[in-house]
């Protein structure tokens, strides 16, 4: 029998890595991991939790003007974004070492440096060591992307940046209409900066529900976003201390820092998976099966680098399956139907099963049952922001085929939603659920209105 230092090797310390490096060290395989940067990977370090923070962060100064609808005299309030940035840092630094510590709790290697592949069952460490293993996980994850043709591109920033910039930018430009964009502009708007999205699309969050979208951009624009759809960079120049950018339809925007968040693209690249064999796909994502097995039978990958759905859970799921079935003798792959997703900008938007759009393309007879209300809080602040609530119904079966919700707290409650979806509810099981009042949910148990 051939002998491996190791059953399993795990390149990438991200969700998908970590959680599948534990649970196969759990069922007693001998285990390595290597991250070339910080345990916990994107969302941890430079998505998804910083973000978030960053998020609530910015909803202080909406929360502090609503205030006054409700008697309360908050005085002139001041922000710091050194504070935040330090805050952030400390969290971030705790969750690192949380992740690190569960890798060594569980009897994992950890190797703090870059390795590439050597071969299907190798990898080769940037110190010159070469190391065996039976298995082997690809777990990079993804990179941001630029336009790397823009004259002026090496002047902006990406997602990886902004979480580190020393100022807080006066006037910032987001460039792309995805989640990491909107989100952005949102989270500049509500700490007070000038920002201007620039999209190429009519309208941001392809995919989406359109009436969600509609919606969004709608609110984006009365707390402050200037938009500007329809064009693109041509080229960005440096200014003094600005940046001038110059789009294709003739506009002039300047700015302290423009972002790029114009999508992100697996992370393969030097990597060795070509000369390994590892089959890719022509966006450069590693192509696997439904147990996440790729071309090569003793290669696996999982999460982002993967491109299916490339989202935090979906990987920690995808990691999880892969150890269980590989190294636990317990068989299962991922179920990726009814997945739920937020934006968390201000308004959020959360979302799950299929918009209206793609379920009038995919079923003969759709109902919709809609509303759009102000919320009992919005009433007294005096803001008109409204929130939207949308079902989807097949109207052959009754069964919901999607949930979708602009407003407060609507991550919150499409997570409960999703539940109901894979359940196969249908609109029957939530007329006859009693409401919790007074709430917002409670809409979506009352919702009659059908067009």
């Amino acid at each position: 029998m051939t002998h491996f230092d190791f059953d399993l090797f795990v390149i990438g310390g991200g969700s998908g890595g970590v959680r599948a490096a534990r649970i196969a060290a759990g069922h007693g395989a001998r285990v390595a991991i290597a991250e070339e940067s910080r345990f916990g990977g994107t969302c941890v370090i430079r998505g998804c939790v910083p973000k978030k923070l960053m998020v609530y962060a910015s909803r202080y100064a909406g929360d502090f003007e609503d205030a006054r609808g409700f008697g309360w005299e908050t005085g002139t309030p001041a922000f710091d974004w050194a504070k935040l940035i330090a805050a952030k840092n400390k969290e971030i630094t705790r969750l690192e070492g949380f992740y690190r510590k569960g890798q060594e709790s569980a009897g994992v290697a950890i190797f703090d440096e870059r390795v590439t592949l050597a071969g299907p069952q190798a990898v080769r460490l940037i110190s010159g060591r070469t190391v065996t293993a039976k298995t082997i996980l690809i777990a990079t994850g993804g990179l941001p992307n630029v336009d790397r043709a823009l004259p002026g591109v090496e002047h902006v920033i990406t997602s990886n940046d902004v979480f580190d910039l020393t100022e807080q930018p006066r006037r910032i430009v987001v460039a792309g209409g995805g989640y990491i964009a909107v989100e952005f502009a949102s989270i500049f708007a509500g700490l007070g900066s000038e920002v201007t999205l620039i999209y190429r699309g009519e309208t941001v969050l392809r995919g989406f529900d359109m009436g969600l979208r509609e919606g969004l951009m709608d609110a984006l624009a009365a707390r402050g976003v200037r938009l500007v759809m329809a064009d693109v960079f041509t080229r960005i120049e440096k200014r003094a201390a600005s940046l001038v950018g110059t789009t294709k339809c003739g506009e002039v925007l300047m700015a302290d820092q423009i972002l790029f968040a114009i999508g992100r693209s697996p992370n393969t690249r030097a990597l060795g998976l070509e000369a390994a064999g590892v089959q890719l796909d022509a966006a450069g994502a590693v192509v696997v099966d439904a147990q996440s097995r790729t071309s090569v039978p003793s290669i696996f990958a999982v999460g982002d680098v993967t491109n299916r759905v490339n989202l935090t859970p979906v990987a920690i799921r995808e990691g999880h399956a892969f150890a269980d079935s590989q190294f636990g003798a317990k068989p299962w792959s991922t179920n990726y139907l009814n997945i739920p997703t937020a934006v968390f900008t201000t308004p959020e938007i959360s979302t799950v099963g299929l918009s209206e759009e793609a379920a009038r393309a995919s079923t003969q007879r759709v109902d919709v049952y809609e509303t759009r209300f102000r919320p009992m809080r919005n009433v007294l602040a005096g803001r008109a922001e409204r929130t939207l609530m949308k079902i989807v119904v097949d109207a052959a079966t009754d069964r919901v085929l999607g949930v979708h919700v602009l407003g407060p707290d609507a991550a919150e409650m499409v997570q409960m939603a999703a539940i109901a979806l894979n359940l196969n509810a249908t609109k029957s099981d939530f007329d006859r659920t009693m409401a919790l009042h007074p709430s917002a949910a409670e809409e979506l148990v009352t919702l009659r209105t059908m067009r």
